[in-house]
């Protein structure tokens, strides 16, 4: 049964040629039976009879056209004088076609025709009328019955094809937007998975870098120094392959997980510890923090790791062999604030210039956009007197 339905669904026209042969074999039928007497309107019943049945088979592929035909068809008949027979059955298919697939001004038409065909039907050929009027205007009713019930099942049809074109429109529209919506989420992912990862390998390849050509320096002067050196380089190798397994662990979510242990996410708390560690590398880095200590949002104490880490970290590629730095944590009501200091030579232009946007100043970029992550701002640029400053406050809660 489905493959019928399937079928049918497949080849309208030729569903709607089947119907408009077995019509006019009944149209055939009548005529040769004497409906039309004989004569010149037995003859003029046969092209009537044709046309309308080409209009039952091509309803679906034409019907404004059709019921452009159909209409000719029954001024046709109210011309010549052939009384309506079986094949007049078309204005009835059509009425409904027009009304469920047409152009509304095409159904607007058919309804129009079926509410005065009836009674055009009436006058014209008023040997088929009942003696008394409202007999006849009964006869009227119920002939037009059939024509409007067409009409009006076909507009259903057509409002609750649109209802359903709308609802799969929206289904389509809101499958597009959440695509959309899972790309912006994986992009946003991968930009952060970008700059934890440039965060963790610049700064602790720059510490392992400044330490090894330190114990290269002294390795034969000062045995201890150089092997503290590699000490230092030790530890941070291993930190840099904990964060490391950490971001990569989030890209590996529902394999099974790697053997070895997992840093936190670092926080506000970890930022002496990262000083410290910037200190044993020979910059002198000083420390202070101003209000109340509290807890912060995560986003907020990674954020303001990150900028501290990359600001340390660009004062010993750029500020030169004597420089000093200084950072300040000061807690407000409303947020954290940053400010990191250095009297070195300073970065050059291009890498805080529009935020890094030359594509050099990665580090710059990522601070910018970790600070808009959190709906906070940020300054980056020359100190007066010389060094470079950065500068940023962090609300606590986010922007909109």
């Amino acid at each position: 049964m489905q493959r019928l339905y399937d079928f049918i669904r497949r080849h309208p026209t030729g569903v709607d040629s089947f119907w408009a042969v077995f019509l006019l074999g009944l149209s055939g039928v009548s005529i040769v039976a004497g409906q039309y007497g004989g004569g010149r309107e037995a003859a003029l019943a046969v092209p009537v009879t044709l046309g309308l049945c080409t209009v039952v088979a091509l309803r679906r592929r034409a019907p404004e056209k059709m019921l452009l035909l159909a209409v000719a068809m029954g001024l046709v008949q109210l011309a010549v004088d052939v009384r309506p027979g079986i094949a007049d059955f078309a204005l009835l298919v059509i009425t409904y076609t027009v009304a469920t697939v047409g152009e509304r001004w095409a159904s607007r038409l058919a309804l129009a025709c079926s509410l005065v065909a009836a009674g055009i039907s009436q006058l014209r050929w008023p040997e088929g009328a009942q003696e008394h009027w409202a007999q006849a205007v009964f006869v009227v009713i119920v002939m037009t019955v059939p024509f409007v019930l067409a009409w009006v099942l076909g507009d259903s049809m057509r409002t609750r094809r649109a209802y359903f074109d709308q609802l799969e429109e929206r289904a389509a529209r809101l499958e597009r937007e959440r695509e959309a919506q899972s790309k912006v989420a994986v992009a946003a992912e991968r930009a952060r998975i970008a700059r934890e990862l440039h965060d963790v390998v610049a700064h602790n390849v720059s510490v392992m870098v400044v330490q090894a050509d330190g114990a290269a320096y002294v390795m034969d002067a000062a045995p201890d120094q150089a092997r503290q050196a590699l000490e230092t380089i030790s530890s941070t190798g291993r930190q840099a392959l904990a964060e490391m397994r950490r971001l990569l662990g989030v890209l590996r979510t529902g394999d099974a997980p790697e053997s070895g242990e997992y840093v936190p996410q670092p926080d506000v708390g970890q930022i002496e510890d990262l000083i410290e560690q910037v200190r044993q590398t020979g910059l002198a880095v000083d420390f202070k923090v101003e209000g109340t200590a509290r807890p912060l949002p995560s986003g907020v104490e990674l954020t303001a790791y990150r900028i501290v880490q990359e600001a340390l970290t660009n004062t010993r590629k750029h500020g030169g062999p004597d420089a000093g730095a200084s950072v300040r944590l000061v807690y407000f009501d409303d947020g954290l604030g940053l400010l990191v200091e250095d009297d070195g030579r300073g970065a050059a232009h291009e890498l805080y210039e529009d935020g890094g946007a030359d594509g050099a100043g990665h580090g710059m970029i990522g601070m910018r956009e970790r600070v808009g992550m959190v709906g906070g701002t940020l300054d980056a640029g020359p100190r007066p007197g010389g060094g470079f400053r950065i500068s940023a406050l962090l609300p606590l809660k986010p922007g909109h």
